[in-house]
């Protein structure tokens, strides 16, 4: 019995529904003669056929897809390119949600009522599935030419020479490098060519979301020092009712600890590795970090905790202090929803007016704010056309309708979008400008283990197997919960786990 070529079907499979894309359309195209019209259904009908046939041949394990299908599918595209007559540009977005793909399907319809003669697709892709696209569409020989996708996936298809660095550049210097936060054009970086692999494009940031009425009537700094937070976090249980001073992540079965720690430990200056790919996850440094964390158990939450138990312990009135995402906002105002499905009603009407936003964390050797960067990726041997077509998505009105679909979590990376989407949703007016403000300024100092622009794909692979393992949530529990470590046996414990994982990757 033969086998399939699965690998030729997955790349004929790409091919097809960029074919059938084409011909079907997401965006309203030109009118065309009758003639054109008549040659692209003729292709549709081949196309189809071909889908059949394709179909079938999956189906029936013993037949063997003719080679000659490859050939078959391109001469077609050439066809379908030449009697369309316009340049093709696919845009993949991990905005997949029908309401977002709808609003870039808006933008690209403006941009293209504009210019007659480019066709913007916009493909909606899953995040945790484009690694696997992307290799599908490599050995297809079919990039996209534009790619919306989060900061960790810039600087391993930046190695493997997969984003075309001279368009991203050209485009920033379009729109207006002086425009851009300083913070996201170093995430988008190459360390080892010194460009930028990437535009940014939009994001969110985590944060200490604190009691600032509390705060200002007791006289307590914003919990931005270490000291500051263990002292408000002492302080706090006792007023207006509180019970804790914070909510901390404690459940070593969620990242939520893993999250919160990164910023803790980069606040420090600890890394899982240094300069030269050494494990350094026992440096007295990481101890430090790991004894400023579990310490605030002291005054926090009793534990196991993550998000969700702290979220509600804040909203209830029941805690001072807790570490989320600027997605809170909203819930700050209505209360948030519950696992019985059920709200929360919370402590006060008024909670996101008392509420404080500290993004930045000050440790004893540096400063970190934690959060996520998404760019648009302009890929190898991409159209010229994309670098306007980035250009237009990041331009006005335009970036702006995209930062509405979800305002709280897309914070603008432009300094001339930020007055305007502070104002796009109704829920920014429960906070005071100043909170906005800091919202908008977490890019400038928001870094992760993942973002170390001197690490290469081993050390990134490592780090994200240290998330995926719940490392460091473990040994959080077992410091602050269970007791069966101290910061110094936790830290070894880590490095001897780091070390074994690297050993597995190399």
């Amino acid at each position: 019995m033969k086998k399939l070529n699965w690998r030729f079907i997955s790349m004929v499979i790409v091919i097809l529904s960029m074919l059938l894309t084409a011909c079907g359309g997401q965006v309203e195209a030109p009118p065309v003669d009758s003639a054109a019209a008549e040659k692209v259904a003729e292709l549709e009908s081949q196309i189809s056929a071909l889908s059949k046939q394709l179909e079938e041949a999956v189906a029936d394990t013993e037949v063997v897809v003719d080679p000659a299908l490859q050939a078959q599918l391109d001469d077609l595209q050439k066809q379908l390119q030449a009697v369309q007559n316009r340049t093709v540009v696919e845009f993949w977005t991990t905005d997949n949600e029908e309401d977002r793909v709808k609003m870039y399907e808006e933008v690209a319809g403006k941009y293209m009522a504009l210019h007659p003669e480019v066709d913007i697709r916009i493909v909606p892709i899953e995040e945790a599935g484009i690694s696997q696209r992307i290799s599908t569409a490599v050995a297809a020989n079919r990039l996209p030419d534009i790619v919306r996708l989060g900061i960790e996936r810039v600087a391993s298809f930046a190695a493997d020479g997969l984003l075309d660095e001279d368009a991203n550049i050209a485009a920033i210097e379009a729109i207006g490098v002086d425009d851009f936060r300083k913070g996201p054009l170093t995430m988008v970086t190459n360390a080892a060519t010194g460009k930028y692999a990437a535009v940014p494009f939009d994001g969110w940031i985590q944060a200490i979301w604190y009691r600032q009425d509390l705060f200002d009537s007791l006289g307590l700094p914003a919990p931005i020092k270490w000291e500051d937070i263990t002292n408000a976090c002492m302080t706090l249980p006792g007023n207006d009712n509180l019970l804790y001073g914070i909510g901390l992540g404690t459940d070593p079965g969620q990242n939520f600890g893993q999250q919160i720690f990164e910023q803790v430990a980069i606040s420090n200056n600890a890394w899982p590795f240094d300069e030269a790919g050494n494990v350094t996850m026992n440096t007295p440094e990481m101890v430090a970090a790991l004894e400023f964390y579990t310490g605030l158990q002291e005054c926090a939450i009793p534990g196991p905790q993550y998000w969700r138990g702290a979220r509600e312990a804040y909203e209830y009135g029941q805690s001072g202090m807790m570490f989320y995402s600027t997605y809170i906002m909203d819930d700050l105002v209505d209360g948030s929803g519950k696992e019985d499905g059920s709200v929360v009603e919370l402590a006060y009407d008024d909670l996101a007016g008392r509420t404080g936003f500290a993004p930045s964390m000050e440790g004893p050797n540096g400063a970190a704010t934690y959060g996520q960067l998404v760019a648009l990726g302009i890929m190898r041997d991409a159209d010229p056309v994309a670098i306007d077509v980035v250009k237009f998505f990041l331009t006005g009105d335009n970036y702006q309708s995209i930062l509405a679909l979800a305002p709280m979590g897309k914070v603008p990376v432009l300094e001339s979008a930020v007055d305007e989407w502070s104002t796009s949703s109704n829920y920014f007016e429960f906070y005071p400008a100043e909170t906005l403000a800091a919202v908008a300024a977490g890019y400038d100092s928001m870094q992760r283990w993942l973002f170390r622009p001197d690490y290469d794909a081993t050390e990134r692979a490592v780090v994200g197997d240290i998330e995926g393992r719940l490392l460091i949530p473990q040994v959080l529990s077992n410091i602050a919960i269970e007791g069966s470590m101290t910061p110094e046996t936790g830290a070894e414990w880590l490095q001897e786990q780091v070390e074994i994982l690297i050993a597995e990757r190399q």
